[in-house]
């Protein structure tokens, strides 16, 4: 309370409303699985288009596990998820490596490598890729640039700290002043430094004689498969103590998350000259030879003995391509990644797997999408996966829901063994995979099999967004589907749906659907997942919007204030047609007072809230009956 010591008047801002509940975001999804290329551990990323996920994980081309083509399922959900209405995406990529040289785990650790990394090697330089994988493999251009004469009459202009210069001898100067030399600085001068005697000053040169050229580089990478660009880094310093020249800005430890996503590989070199970093980068005869021809005029090089010729812009490259026989993972994108590392791990530096989903609080929607392919092979650890998705939802993470994918290629008999496996009122299972146009072929005739999840956490959020999340996702058109792997006719879906099996189905003139909307749980009571996600909408906003309440005095002005608050944003929820009931006493009630408290609980610091809600639940049968009447008696 204020203090009023001296005479005067005194102006306070006082709040005469109720405290506001803000509904939150439904539509954000979290996938997990397997890329092309990406981050391994940390903080899943945000995407907010497919042009994101090519960037940072390596688009649609298929994956490698010891040798063996796989679709590259989880760039196909997330194809589906943006195309069918999904907005804001997290991915955290599960990655499983193997010693190229041999199959088994690290005798110390009883853990699969993960430190060997895709390199090349130029003498006294170390190329890493900063990701596993294929996309590892990419292909590095390191570009020489020249800049015009810097050398005038009375003074060199447009050298800095940390260039890097050749001075060209265009007379007889002896001793030759010609060579690579770093810019340095003594006391307030620029220098030449060339690391075999005293510093050269700029006032040492002759404009006469001498010419000085800046010299930069420029890298472009270019990694295999289908990237939507080539990366161009361009006029970068080779003097490896510029803050942002070349071994800068391809370090191993970016100081900020962006270059660490965006910077496909690090140099590690201990040169601290740019004349040494540029021998073992470009070879003694570039520097010796090369450089000089192309830093020549035409005159020089007619009168030269024997006549030369000036390089090529092919001659002012040099190529290298990451090679992971040199110390890297096994022939492809490393082993299937098994269900322990969906899991993921918190103990170390970095968290990984399901784990990392666990600091992003907007996530409301989980899906693996492909973690069932080759369902029969693999059935333990897709049953393990599944145990994880939903003990991540339902227990470490309250407020989310898990999409499921069946396996493919299996009869209803054997779906239905799959769907008696789980229990849980977070998750919900589709059935069948559905078939796409691959867009990799070229010719646009290749049809894959793809898994359900992306398109159905498209429709979730397509539905959020338009109708609200009480809205049951369902009789939705699955777009960019032109097929499914098995064609469902009524009959089936009557025995699949009482199961909590959801399936697509085709209806001419209407296109592919969406037609179920369960969860695999045996409770009646959350048999639809709209009822389960809204629900699960109502307590993640309240939780959040009554956090100003902790350690305010537990009296009757906190709980009239607490009901107020909580009254507010159900009657929004009832007048947007969320709740049943032709009024709002009907729809909803909110209790806080005497009757839901005892003194014990006020002793013990509760206060205890008591809610109730009557939430819609879609019509998932229609049902007209139909009867005859005569036309001479009433109906």
């Amino acid at each position: 309370m204020a203090e009023y010591l001296a005479p005067g008047v005194y102006v306070e801002e006082v709040s005469f409303r109720p405290k506001t509940i803000e509904g939150l975001s439904t539509s954000v999804a979290g996938f997990i699985g397997p890329t092309r290329y990406g981050p391994t551990e940390g903080p899943p990323e945000l995407l907010t288009g497919f042009a994101d996920f090519e960037r940072i994980y390596g688009g649609l081309d298929p994956l490698e596990f010891k040798g063996a083509p796989v679709e590259n399922y989880l760039a196909h959900g997330v194809r589906a998820f943006f195309d069918n209405g999904g907005t804001k995406l997290y991915v955290t990529r599960v990655y499983q490596a193997t010693d190229f040289a041999a199959d088994s785990p690290d005798p110390d650790t009883g853990k699969a490598n993960l430190t060997l990394p895709l390199q090349g090697s130029p003498a006294g330089i170390v190329l890493r890729a900063r990701f596993p994988g294929h996309c590892g493999e990419q292909r590095v251009v390191f570009g020489v640039r020249t800049s015009p004469n810097l050398l005038s009459e009375t003074r060199v202009s447009g050298v800095r700290e940390h260039d890097v210069v050749y001075v060209r001898d265009a007379g007889a100067t002896s001793p030759s002043l010609e060579g690579l030399y770093d810019v340095a600085r003594q006391g307030d001068d620029l220098v030449l430094d060339d690391g075999t005697g005293p510093p050269l000053g700029f006032d040492d040169l002759n404009a006469s004689n001498q010419r000085v050229y800046r010299i930069t580089l420029s890298v472009r990478v270019k990694r295999p498969g289908r990237f939507e660009n080539e990366l161009i880094w361009p006029d970068l310093s080779p003097c490896p103590r510029h803050p942002a020249g070349l071994v800068a800005t391809f370090t191993r430890n970016p100081p900020g998350r962006q270059d660490y996503l965006t910077v496909p590989f690090a140099i590690e070199t201990s040169h601290t000259s740019a004349r040494d970093l540029l021998r073992d980068l470009l070879g003694q005869a570039f520097v010796d030879d090369v450089l000089p021809r192309s830093l020549s005029s035409d005159e020089d090089l007619r009168n030269a003995s024997p006549a030369a010729v000036r390089p090529s812009p092919s001659e002012m490259e040099v190529t290298y391509t990451l090679d992971r026989f040199h110390g890297g993972n096994d022939g492809g994108d490393g082993l299937l990644p098994t269900a322990t590392a969906y899991e993921g791990d918190d103990g170390g530096q970095e968290k990984t797997g399901l784990k990392t989903f666990e600091d992003v609080d907007e996530i409301s929607i989980v899906a693996a999408p492909g973690f069932s392919h080759d369902y029969l092979s693999h059935e333990s650890r897709a049953q393990q996966i599944v145990q994880s998705l939903i003990t991540h939802c339902e227990v470490r993470m309250r407020y989310r829901v898990a999409v499921l994918d069946a396996p493919n290629g299996l009869a209803l008999s054997e779906v239905q063994d799959f769907r008696g496996r789980f229990d849980s009122t977070h998750a919900a299972l589709y059935y069948p995979w559905l078939r796409i146009l691959d867009p990799l072929d070229p010719n646009g005739r290749r049809e894959i099999d793809v898994p359900p999840s992306g398109v159905v956490t498209g429709i979730y959020a397509r539905t959020d967004v338009l109708h609200g999340v009480f809205k049951a996702p369902a009789n939705e058109v699955a777009l960019g589907v032109i097929g499914l792997e098995t064609v469902l006719n009524k009959a089936q879906q009557d025995v699949l749906n009482p199961l909590g099996i959801n399936c697509f189905r085709f209806f001419e003139g209407r296109g592919h659907r969406l037609w179920g909307a369960r969860t695999i749980s045996s409770d009646p009571e959350w048999k639809y997942i709209s009822v389960r996600r809204y629900f699960a909408y109502l307590e993640h906003s309240i939780d959040k919007g009554t956090q100003w309440a902790v350690f305010e005095n537990n009296n009757e002005a906190l709980w009239r204030k607490v009901r107020e608050t909580v009254t507010n944003f159900l009657n929004n929820e009832w007048r947007d047609g969320a709740l049943l009931g032709s009024t709002a006493e009907e729809a909803f009630f909110v209790r806080c007072d005497r009757s839901t408290m005892t003194q014990q609980d006020l002793d013990l610091g509760r206060l205890i809230c008591l809610i109730g809600v009557a939430v819609v639940k879609p019509a998932e049968y229609v049902i007209f009956r139909i009867g005859q009447f005569t036309a001479d008696k009433p109906a």
